[in-house]
């Protein structure tokens, strides 16, 4: 793996993975994880716990799925970022209706998800396009008296 690249790639599985993890958390156990991040809410708190699981272990599998493709990868490890920084944001706007887990560790934690997925989404696209100039083989173009093949010589 390339020095530019190789953390990035680390980061973002890492990132994908713990994503997944989080979705089945969220629907296996929404009650509970309900209870931790936006206090009691009954049924109504489980069913929107159950659609944020699916979103997350939905996208944290694309981008597993996806973080080596070079074209693909970094807009998938980006768009995770972005959930992140939401995810953020609005726990951190509502923390003093939240339960501590809510309001502290969640604004935490997905602050620094979408701060380390951003980075490496921009290091995995100049990967990407370092790799790409690399690919290229320079086209030598040969005037026609230097013909680039040597003829047998006829006996």
């Amino acid at each position: 793996m390339a020095a530019s690249g190789g953390w990035a790639m680390h980061a973002g599985r890492a990132i994908a993975a713990g994503r997944v993890a989080a979705g089945f958390a969220l629907l296996l156990a929404p009650g509970r994880t309900s209870r931790a991040w936006v206090g009691d809410h009954g049924p109504a708190g489980e069913v929107l716990t159950r659609c944020v699981g699916v979103r997350d272990l939905v996208l944290g599998g694309i981008a597993l799925h996806t973080v080596d493709h070079p074209q693909i990868g970094p807009r998938w490890v980006a768009t995770c970022a972005l959930a992140d920084a939401v995810d953020a944001g609005a726990s951190y706007a509502a923390r003093r209706a939240l339960p501590p887990v809510g309001a502290v560790w969640v604004p935490a934690i997905a602050s620094a998800s979408a701060v380390v997925g951003l980075a490496a989404s921009v290091a995995l696209r100049r990967r990407a396009a370092k790799d790409a100039l690399r690919s290229q083989v320079p086209i030598v173009i040969v005037p026609k008296e230097h013909d680039p093949v040597h003829p047998i010589a006829q006996p």
